[in-house]
């Protein structure tokens, strides 16, 4: 894996090996983050955005998000070994003091700093949790008014009460959902 594009580009993300399958690590491929990213930019995103990344993996993109010129990412990923791999890919670009890392479930966030522009939702596909940790950014304030929600999951999500589906593409086994308040 590496960053596709932007200030680190071409930067050689941690290897994740093995990986934790019983955390469900499961990185976005190069493929689909540069797909992922053209689409954001017709969104004005992710330059100058606060970005929100629940269920962060190996943080790739929040790195990314980073590289193409936003400003701050908080994860949120409570997995042992993805939480490694973020703080070695932050190290490796040298983005440490650009970003936090909140180790715990992203179904039970901490009350925000500051609302975000930008949020990756990527669950354990399978799970219901992607709805659970949304309802759980809006309740403790990670949402800015016009947030853009990206959304990965195995098959097409039902936007939640509220929420209105802008766009939607299927990569193999990955539907990625972008989601804006009604």
């Amino acid at each position: 894996m590496r960053i596709i594009a932007g200030q680190h580009r071409g930067l050689a993300l941690a290897d994740v090996g093995q990986g934790d399958a019983s955390a469900h690590l499961r990185p976005t491929s190069d493929r689909v983050r540069e797909s992922l990213f053209n689409m954001l930019m017709k969104y004005g995103q992710p330059n100058g955005a606060r970005v929100l990344d629940l269920f962060a993996g190996t943080g790739a993109l929040g790195l990314e998000a980073l590289s193409r010129g936003a400003q701050h990412v908080t994860y949120v990923e409570n997995g042992r070994v993805a939480q490694r791999l973020i703080t070695e890919n932050l190290r490796k670009a040298k983005r440490e003091a650009d970003a936090k890392l909140i180790k715990q479930d992203a179904t039970q966030l901490p009350p925000a700093p500051a609302p975000c522009d930008l949020v990756f939702l990527d669950p354990p596909y399978g799970k219901a949790l992607g709805e659970r940790a949304l309802n759980a950014a809006i309740a403790q304030g990670w949402l800015a008014d016009n947030a853009l929600i990206v959304w990965e999951e195995s098959a097409a999500v039902v936007p939640p009460k509220g929420w209105v589906l802008q766009d939607q593409r299927q990569y193999g086994g990955t539907t990625i959902s972008f989601l804006r308040k009604a």
